[in-house]
């Protein structure tokens, strides 16, 4: 059975690539197992080395925003089918991006996609340049996404792999949400917090055991969660909704900035301020809790001091209490990698309902 599944501005075509043993016996298949953003592209090694790997490269590997040191927004993995088949385990990972030119009927992972979509969707291709995208679940394991790119040359291989790009990450990271907040929540959700939070705000903050509140006065409410490796912090707060300007990336920085005056170091005189010097701050618009929102990432420092990491905010406007609610996520992380750790407090933050 095949399912249209629009997502965004592409249509996606939702098939089954099981085999009839499988879709009988379901329950025997393993569950997939992998990494956050971990993504496996399945190519031949001849077309993964050329031009077609470097556009790969380029996007999926692009710089996650923004963080102090460049890290890749996905770590990718490329296998030949030969190596595939060699090795099983490698068959029960999460997430695939399968590549494929069809033209070449020797390749294969040609030959693999041309099975696995059927003959009426080859056909289909081979007229229709701009149909070039399907997507699977469960070819080898339960849980597995598998995202199909095909075309009849390299170049328009090339070019549906570019089109493609923003759709088929998003879809990656929805389909990942899941397995994020498994991962955070794993130990429990401390519903104290959550309770005070909601008490002093009158909104509902998930927050994962672990947190603590390290301050909370009126205007400020701070949890830390700390490690060895790293140190995870939200910074909380409400003020009054005057004007559009406060909604505005000069408006969230001046929050954020007197906000981080309550952070500081054992020496003297520090205090957390924005560095959008060094790296720029980036401002979106969207919708949270269905609240018109603005999210501001970049990078913190301390004045005076050496320590620094990145941040996301989230600025929520609620027409009914005429307020503003601020919510901020930032990591301290020396010699560490922070694109998970942002990440979790992005998935954490994003949860509010208000």
């Amino acid at each position: 059975m095949k399912y249209a599944l629009y997502f965004s501005a592409l249509a996606l075509l939702l098939f089954s690539a099981c085999t009839e043993e499988a879709k009988k016996n379901f329950g025997g298949l393993n569950r997939a197992l992998g990494k956050i953003n971990d993504l496996v592209i399945v190519a031949d090694d001849l077309l993964w080395e050329g031009p077609l790997g470097d556009t790969v490269d380029y996007y999926y590997a692009s710089a996650y925003p923004i963080l102090p040191q460049p890290e890749p927004m996905y770590d990718l993995r490329q296998f030949s089918l030969k190596k595939l088949d060699a090795e099983p385990s490698l068959k029960e990972l999460r997430t695939y991006l399968i590549i494929a030119n069809l033209k070449d009927e020797t390749s294969p992972v040609s030959q693999m996609v041309r099975t696995d979509i059927g003959p009426a969707n080859v056909e289909r291709a081979q007229k229709d340049p701009s149909f070039h995208t399907l997507i699977s679940k469960d070819k080898w394991a339960r849980g597995q996404l598998l995202i199909y790119v095909f075309a009849f040359s390299e170049d328009d291989l090339a070019k549906a792999l570019i089109k493609d790009f923003e759709a088929i990450s998003k879809l990656i990271r929805n389909s990942e949400r899941p397995h994020l907040h498994q991962r955070l929540f794993a130990g429990g959700e401390d519903y104290d917090l959550r309770e005070k939070i909601l008490q002093k705000t009158g909104a509902t903050l998930s927050v994962p055991k672990g947190y603590f509140l390290a301050m909370d006065k009126e205007d400020i409410t701070w949890l830390r969660y700390e490690t060895d490796k790293a140190s995870s912090n939200i910074l909380i707060t409400q003020i009054p909704y005057t004007d559009s300007k406060q909604l505005s990336p000069e408006g969230i920085k001046a929050i954020r900035n007197r906000l981080g005056r309550y952070v500081t170091s054992r020496i003297p005189n520090t205090y957390m301020r924005i560095n959008d010097v060094d790296l720029p701050m980036y401002t979106y618009t969207k919708t949270i809790s269905n609240r018109y929102a603005l999210e501001a990432r970049g990078i913190w420092e301390l004045e005076n001091d050496f320590m620094g990491g990145p941040f996301i905010s989230f600025l929520l406007h609620n027409p009914e209490k005429n307020e503003l609610l601020f919510l901020d996520g930032f990591v301290y992380a020396p010699q560490e990698d922070k694109r998970n750790y942002i990440q979790y407090l992005e998935h954490i933050l994003s949860g509010v309902k208000y």
